[in-house]
């Protein structure tokens, strides 16, 4: 038996019509892909947001407990909040007593906040209650403080 041999190479490698087909559907996916990917960055900036705020909110919680003395967060305007350890239960920030302010714009640029009250964290773990209002264009988010201490996002 004899097989037919091709004097022929074959060739390797794409033709130019295979490389435009493949980057007009990737074109397509992408025009279809990146407005909707645009659309969700605002709502994982706030997502990222509240997660901050509320992080923040436990860590005084938990410093109030720690260090048996209160721990007061004040909101100063729609996008900062001053984390307070108010050693001599005042509500002031002394001489001595650790404060720091904490803007949530440098990392979340659209995000602005609203609030019922000043949240005060007691060393027994529990606090005064509270709702903090995050909203940017995709919506907003809220962060409950109960009396128990507890600080949820809902």
């Amino acid at each position: 038996m004899t097989q037919a041999i091709s004097s022929k190479k074959q060739a390797k490698g794409f033709t130019t019509i295979e490389i435009v087909v493949v980057a007009a559907v990737v074109g397509v996916v992408a025009a279809i892909a990146i407005p909707n990917m645009i659309g969700q960055m605002a709502r994982y900036r706030l997502k990222g947001a509240a997660r901050q705020v509320m992080g923040d909110l436990m860590w005084a919680r938990m410093q109030a407990v720690s260090q048996k003395n209160e721990f007061k967060v004040f909101f100063i305007n729609d996008h900062e909040y001053k984390l307070l350890d108010d050693d001599d239960n005042d509500g002031k920030a002394d001489g001595g007593e650790w404060a720091e302010i904490k803007d949530i714009r440098r990392e979340y640029h659209d995000v602005s906040i609203s609030f019922t009250t000043n949240p005060i964290f007691f060393p027994r773990g529990s606090a005064s209650t509270g709702t903090i209002t995050l909203t940017n264009s995709s919506g907003s988010k809220k962060v409950k403080i109960h009396l128990t201490g507890r600080v949820k996002m809902a």
